[in-house]
């Protein structure tokens, strides 16, 4: 299949349709039903994600500039899953919030449309696209109730880490092109011709790696990530939290393995690092947080320590343990949220305090149970995708060498066990309260809690199909 192919790009194509479409009726169609708004976007997304399975775009970038083989139409696919799980779970949310409009739906479908463009980009120009487009939507996906002072809050902080991260981008893909003549990915991540372009290229790396850092909530950079967890509607944080977070990090992931030697050399140390830190700091300071989204916000930051410990690992293991790591997280990471996002105690306030939980295994066993999955499964306990994750991903740390790193990985799951036991303690171990009432928990919202209870132990008792997935699906980045 030649660059020119445009049914390659099917799969961005239905998106930006479905994102017009979506706007279209809500400027044009009077009186419209929340419900028409609700299946236009999720039929968008699901033929989107049809498309990028039954499609082929073969090993040629499209224009050059994006990828559009079996690495990218993975995480396609993925990021089409984790969207239909966030529409699901805020078609009651937003309801009852008054924000299920064409705005709110359609910003859904053009941030995954961003995060295609990310996690594809081969081309420096493409990923700074599809880096601002995934920003801006979720600056206002944030910010949507705008009556809310701690979404507006949110957003604004979120904005300005955003603004930050985005001059950092661009200042090191100007340093890129200083340094290499070009902004070209795979030509330019091995074009070290001149003992200045290589000072030059260490810089854009640096300046790169800040801004995804912003990104993906690593440490020093994810002071804004509990108050902007807090702050957003709940199934735009499980939006956030997810498929943000992997699309920035497939893109990191296609700069490490297609760096040179010379350059991964140099960047192991500031990796290392890194995952040290966002492991130690993520787990440490979600020991004392007394609301959830919160200890959830903390978690996902150590979560990202695991990741960039499974990056440190992508020479022996070729990427497999942190896509798979990635694919867990997906299904465990929402489906906590998800389930927040079921429970408040009034109209306009989630359930957030820590001790407004008790006795919710008794009184609302469906979201409970999801919930310990969840739990459970990011802890890295067994049956669960999060124990083999985390299995993979410390066995190819150690086979790489990084023993130190293995051991403080460990030392970090240890803490994360008090984190999340205590919260399964509140719901099963404490007397029940009268406080919690259940919204949001329709048929759609059903649907996601089975899909991802059985993703998350079915990934966890038989993870073979989707290793041998990932092993066909890594090959293609050499490109």
């Amino acid at each position: 299949m030649t660059d020119l192919s445009w049914t390659s790009v099917f799969f961005q194509l239905l998106l930006a349709a479905g994102g017009i479409i979506v706007f279209s009726v809500g400027a044009f169609v009077n009186n419209k039903p929340r419900n028409l708004l609700f299946s236009l976007a999720i039929s968008a997304v699901l033929f989107a994600a049809g498309a990028a399975i039954l499609i082929d775009g073969g090993r040629t970038p499209f224009f050059h500039m994006l990828d559009v083989g079996d690495y990218a139409r993975f995480f396609n696919v993925l990021f089409a899953l984790v969207a239909v799980f966030a529409l699901f779970f805020s078609h009651e949310h937003a309801g009852l919030r008054q924000v299920a409009g064409d705005e709110f739906y359609g910003l859904m479908i053009l941030a995954v449309l961003g995060m295609s463009l990310v996690a594809g980009a081969t081309h420096w120009l493409v990923f700074f696209l599809g880096f601002e487009m995934l920003s801006l939507s979720f600056y206002i996906l944030i910010a949507m109730r705008r009556d809310d002072p701690a979404g507006s809050e949110a957003a604004l902080k979120y904005l300005i880490m955003g603004m930050v991260s985005s001059g950092f981008l661009a200042f090191g893909i100007a340093m890129f092109y200083a340094a290499t003549g070009t902004i070209d990915m795979p030509i330019g991540l091995t074009a070290i011709k001149q003992p200045w372009s290589a000072t030059g290229m260490l810089l854009s790396l640096g300046l790169i790696l800040t801004a995804v850092g912003f990104k993906i909530s690593l440490v020093p950079f994810h002071l804004w990530t509990p108050d902007v967890y807090q702050g957003a509607p709940t199934p735009i944080t499980a939006f956030l939290t997810t498929g943000s977070k992997i699309a920035v990090f497939a893109g990191l992931l296609r700069i490490l393995m297609l760096s040179s030697n010379w350059l991964w050399t140099r960047t192991v140390p500031v990796l290392w690092t890194l995952a040290a830190a966002t492991l130690l700091i993520g787990s440490i300071t979600a020991l004392s947080q007394t609301r959830l989204k919160r200890l959830l916000a903390y978690s996902s930051v150590a979560q990202m320590g695991y990741a960039v410990m499974g990056a440190l690992a992508i020479r022996e293991d070729g990427g497999l343990s942190v896509i798979f790591y990635f694919a867990a997280y997906a299904l465990m990471d929402m489906g906590a949220f998800g389930a927040i996002a079921t429970l408040c105690t009034s109209p306009d306030s989630d359930l957030d305090e820590l001790e407004s939980y008790r006795g919710l295994g008794y009184s609302h066993p469906w979201q409970a149970a999801l919930l310990t999955v969840c739990l459970l499964s990011l802890a890295g306990l067994p049956p669960t995708a999060g124990f083999i994750g985390k299995f993979m991903v410390f066995r190819s740390v150690l086979q790489a060498g990084y023993t130190v790193l293995a051991v403080i990985g460990i030392a970090s799951a240890i803490l994360s066990l008090f984190v999340y036991l205590k919260v399964i303690v509140v719901m099963f171990m404490k007397p029940t309260t009268d406080t919690v009432i259940t919204s949001g928990f329709g048929p759609a919202a059903r649907v996601a809690f089975a899909v991802i209870l059985c993703g998350v132990l079915w990934a966890g008792v038989f993870p073979s199909p989707l290793q041998m997935l990932i092993s066909r699906v890594i090959t293609s980045i050499s490109i």
